[in-house]
């Protein structure tokens, strides 16, 4: 199974990322890039992406990356967000590379773009410390 139909399968199987509407768009090892469409209920009060939907795309996409050199069984022991600017967008692409692998943690880096007519904007980066768990 290619990384890419590997983290698709399991993209489908959690429940928040399909009420999000995050796709799975690039799987190679140590990368990953994820997709999730705007929609009004996923922004704050000035209608833009929300905080929490932001650190969301940072942590799955830091994830899945891991998840392509260590497999499934992972869990997040810290992860930090930098908000850069208003997250406004017809849809938000986060990139996330594995920064250094290891035996029981990996280092992951995100940046997530908002996506208008006019291209892609950087709005926010962060970086997540992964533990590998027992399966």
């Amino acid at each position: 199974m290619t990384h890419l139909a590997m983290l698709q399968k399991i993209n489908a199987m959690a429940e928040f990322n399909r009420w999000c509407g995050i796709e799975v768009t690039v799987a190679e090892p140590g990368f990953v890039e994820i997709q999730m469409p705007w929609r009004p209920e996923v922004g704050q009060y000035s209608g833009f992406l929300h905080a929490g939907l932001i650190g969301a795309l940072i942590d799955t996409a830091c994830g899945f990356a891991a998840g392509t050199v260590a497999g499934p069984n992972l869990l997040a022991a810290h992860f930090s967000v930098n908000c850069l600017r208003p997250a406004v967008g017809q849809k938000f692409i986060a990139r996330a590379r594995v920064v250094k692998p290891g035996k029981m943690q990996i280092f992951t880096s995100c940046d997530l773009f908002a996506v208008d007519a006019e291209g892609e904007k950087l709005v926010a980066n962060g970086q997540t410390l992964l533990t590998v768990i027992a399966a």
